[in-house]
Order: C-alpha cells, then sequence, then structure tokens
C-alpha cells in the first residue's frame, strides 16, 4: 500500500540524508523498509513514552494546524514528535528524550509497514513540524488527562 503524499514525504526525509540518492536507492530495496536518517539539520525528534505522546497527539490534532511527522515504535513504548532543529537541545522534561545534532533515527518508509517503527503522522513533504510549545502544552494536558483517570480509577 502506499499512502497518498508518500513520494513527497520520500523525496523529504532522504533530502535529509548526507547521499539522498543512495539512501533512497537502499531504502527502496531494503527488505526492512527502514532508514538511519541524521537529526539536527531540518528536525529533531522529540521521544516520549507510548501513552503519554498517544496522548499529546490527540491534544494536538484538536489545535489548530496539523502535527509534523510522528513516529511510534511497533511494539507502542515510545513515539517520536518531529520537532525544529535545535529543539532537542533546549528541551527539559522528565521522561522526554531527544535526538538532535549528532543523533541518527531510524525511519520508516511512508506507506510501507516495517516490524519496528511505523507512522502515526506521515510527512506531507513540505516540511511540516510540530510547534514545541504545543508540543508542551499538549504534553501538559495528556498528563493531566492521565492523573484524573488514575485517581478515578478509569484506565
Amino acid at each position: 500500500m502506499t499512502l497518498p503524499g508518500a513520494r513527497t514525504a520520500v523525496e523529504w526525509l532522504v533530502s535529509t540524508a548526507p547521499d539522498p540518492d543512495a539512501c533512497r536507492w537502499e531504502w527502496e530495496r531494503s527488505p526492512l523498509g527502514v532508514a538511519l536518517l541524521p537529526a539536527g539539520r531540518d528536525w529533531d525528534v522529540l521521544i516520549v513514552p507510548g501513552e503519554l505522546g498517544r496522548g499529546a497527539l490527540g491534544v494536538l490534532h484538536l489545535l489548530a494546524g496539523p502535527p509534523g511527522p510522528v513516529l511510534a515504535h511497533s511494539g507502542g513504548g515510545r513515539v517520536g514528535f518531529f520537532v525544529p532543529p535545535g529543539t532537542a537541545a533546549r528541551w527539559i522534561g522528565t521522561g522526554v528524550r531527544g535526538a538532535g545534532r549528532g543523533s541518527w533515527v531510524v525511519v520508516p518508509y511512508p506507506g510501507r509497514a516495517t516490524g519496528g517503527v511505523r507512522w502515526l503522522v506521515v510527512p506531507d513533504g513540505r516540511g511540516t513540524l510540530t510547534d514545541p510549545a504545543a508540543l508542551e502544552l499538549a504534553l501538559h494536558e495528556a498528563a493531566a488527562e492521565r492523573a484524573l483517570a488514575e485517581r478515578d480509577g478509569t484506565p
């Protein structure tokens, strides 16, 4: 299955690779369907615990404007939000890891199923990223909702 806009998402993603043509060639032929791409130039990734990340993504969908690309570990343990470069170096938050300059991120081919990571929000190809301020608010809201649910004994 190929998602609408997958080609533009692929072009946008491989543009971050040191050798975009080699990256695209390998990525499209790899049985794993993943590429290792450098963070820190065009985007950083903030990685949060899965339940909190999925809750924050729900909140982001309610805010004005679409979120940027979002990855999830197939086991559900972690969610990664693509944010502007430099965000990871400045972000302070318990349980949040940042992948910025000097980091590499495993990225699945848009529109293909992989065994390790998957897209919750596929890149739009235009470079849309999640606004860090909106993400911070969404994380706070998701954490508050989670705390209320735990207090009330609801799942």
